[in-house]
């Protein structure tokens, strides 16, 4: 965001007029499964019951739910199969949550990745059984549609629509997920050049840029990027602007995390969400950060998204702690009035 954007006042998030959505994303769906209050992981030869489990979207569905509770045009691009799992999640995306999935597709013979998340000792384990996408992000996209920002997973194969979105004035926020292979090859990095933003975990971004701390891979990160982001789960995030000149670290908020399925794709939406309405990085983060971790409190990755009521509601109780008060002050100016039907 340009630093003559940045001085505008803080508002709400709201849909621009030319644009054809707000946020256009892009990326791999999978139907997530969650079993959460274990006490340990599953060892072989036994069984273990527990008494909290979800069902949900997960993948790049996270973000287009976090995204479409805050008020924002979604529009997202994926790959479903027929089977059971990809009618439920086309009908919670598209029926549910008012996800435009105008741009997606459905494959005959394909079933829809799924992941089991096993949740415990506040992290989660996860299994995930999936073959190859039936087409490409560019055959499935063709030409993206006008939007204000985009989001993509990105991977070893680049995406020839990133350009075209860049291009059409759209600010692409990229994130990267598991490396199979642990070799986190230092040439994925050449994608993020179409980027406006980047937004690894810490783990990611020190692999990646081969550095050995959080602040090393920042600096190496904002040298590529507008906007570099760094989560570090409950210990907050770090960032730094080169738009604006802006750098911020926040630290997490103390909760007791339920299940962190999800969580850092919440952050990342969230983020979005801020960056469009114009904030300072260091309130962006703070938003992102509450949300990711308002989202670990419940179980799933795309339906623990707070949206805006998920907000508000917290900052009723929290605005009496002192410390959050003067934190997240900004909250006042921005929760819409309207917040309930989010």
């Amino acid at each position: 965001m340009a630093a003559s954007q940045q001085a505008a006042p803080r508002s709400a998030v709201s849909p621009a007029a030319a644009p054809t959505v707000d946020v256009f994303l892009s990326g791999l769906l999978f139907m997530d499964i969650v079993f959460t209050g274990l006490g340990h992981p599953p060892t072989p030869g036994t069984e273990v019951w527990t008494g909290g489990m979800a069902t949900s979207p997960g993948g790049i569905a996270n973000f287009a739910v976090a995204l479409s509770r805050f008020g924002l045009r979604t529009s997202l691009a994926a790959a479903f199969g027929t089977d059971m799992h990809s009618d439920y999640c086309w009908h919670l995306l598209a029926d549910v949550e008012g996800v435009d999935l105008s741009r997606s597709a459905r494959f005959d013979g394909w079933p829809s990745p799924v992941t089991v998340s096993m949740a415990y000792d506040g992290d989660r384990a996860l299994v995930t059984h999936g073959q190859p996408p039936p087409s490409s992000a560019d055959t499935l996209i063709g030409e993206p549609p006008a939007s204000r920002a985009s989001v993509v997973h990105i991977g070893p194969e680049p995406s020839r629509w990133l350009s075209a979105a860049s291009a059409a004035g759209s600010l692409v926020f990229a994130d990267v997920g598991w490396d199979p292979s642990q070799q986190w090859t230092p040439a994925l990095l050449d994608q993020v050049a179409l980027c406006h933003a980047f937004m690894p975990n810490e783990y990611e971004a020190m692999s990646y840029t081969r550095t050995d701390s959080p602040g090393a891979a920042l600096s190496k990160l904002g040298d590529l990027v507008p906007l570099a982001v760094i989560t570090r789960g409950g210990g907050g995030a770090i960032a730094v602007d080169g738009t604006t000149g802006e750098t911020a670290t926040v630290l997490g908020l103390d909760v007791e995390p339920v299940d962190t399925t999800g969580a850092g794709d919440v952050f990342g939406a969230s983020l979005v969400a801020a960056t469009l309405a114009g904030w300072r990085l260091v309130e962006r983060l703070r938003f992102a950060n509450l949300a990711a971790a308002l989202s670990v409190q419940r179980i799933g990755g795309a339906l623990a998204a707070p949206g805006w009521k998920g907000v508000a509601n917290w900052w009723l109780t929290a605005r009496t702690d002192h410390s959050l008060r003067r934190d997240y002050a900004f909250l006042d100016d921005v929760i819409p009035a309207d917040h309930n039907l989010f």
